[in-house]
């Protein structure tokens, strides 16, 4: 069993403050740090000509007025759209941002959790353009990689081992997933303290999201997750700052 750990929870805002702002984008960004957010949550995406943008949906049509899949549309299509808008007419401009824009932009002042797409496969490319992205900005340190699939933290691996790697577990089994990562994410509708405690005695780290109900964040809080993760990074940093027991 792994002792205990007596540091606060990290709190990474997944697309920013999206709660509050539109996702992955920089007014989202700015907020998360605002509310002192200890990284950004990026969701990339390639598009047609294999450049690399934030972004959650495999569609347009849900945060933006484009339609059909972003990987059909170039890089600069897709800055055309409005990004802001859907969300509240206040936002109206903002843009999809490439990830080479977050990082020159963010990389002085946050950490980041970088999240491959579920549909990522050994063909694509994507996981050699995100290394070389974070090698370009030096960001190895302040950056952790995450994917559904093993096999795509294993190409993340053997193109630079210094990357920390994050696993999502969905349902199953943990053991096929030892040695694949450092860390592991969970949602947090499936999780309880049990998988919580089995996670970390298997010495890998234990992130959870999205969380951004109060009472679901001080359970968390109360398991001694490593990480949480969520689009109302300000609440939870309220919470987390409220409990006790941490150094």
């Amino acid at each position: 069993m792994t002792d205990t750990i007596e540091r606060k929870p990290l709190v990474i805002a997944q697309g920013g403050a999206s709660a509050e702002a539109p996702e992955h984008t920089i007014v989202a960004f700015e907020t998360a740090i605002d509310e002192r957010a200890d990284a950004l949550g990026l969701q990339v995406r390639q598009t047609r000509d294999t450049h690399l943008v934030v972004f959650g949906p495999a569609t347009l049509e849900q945060t933006t007025n484009g339609r059909g899949p972003l990987s059909a549309h170039t890089v600069r299509e897709l800055k055309r759209l409005d990004a802001g808008s859907g969300k509240e007419p206040r936002f109206e401009g903002q843009r999809i941002q490439t990830l080479h824009e977050v990082l020159e932009r963010f990389r002085d002042r946050t950490r980041f959790w970088i999240e491959l797409p579920d549909e990522t496969n050994d063909e694509s490319g994507i996981e050699e353009r995100v290394v070389s992205t974070i090698e370009i900005y030096d960001a190895v340190e302040i950056c952790q990689v995450q994917a559904a699939k093993p096999e795509a933290l294993e190409r993340v691996r053997a193109l630079n081992p210094g990357i920390r790697l994050a696993v999502t577990w969905r349902c199953g089994a943990l053991t096929p997933l030892l040695g694949a990562a450092n860390s592991v994410y969970v949602d947090a509708r499936a999780v309880g303290g049990a998988e919580v405690e089995a996670i970390r005695s298997a010495g890998l780290g234990c992130y959870v999201g999205k969380a951004d109900e109060p009472a679901l964040v001080d359970r968390l809080v109360g398991w001694r997750v490593d990480g949480i993760v969520t689009g109302r990074p300000g609440v939870v940093r309220a919470r987390i700052d409220r409990s006790e027991g941490f150094a």
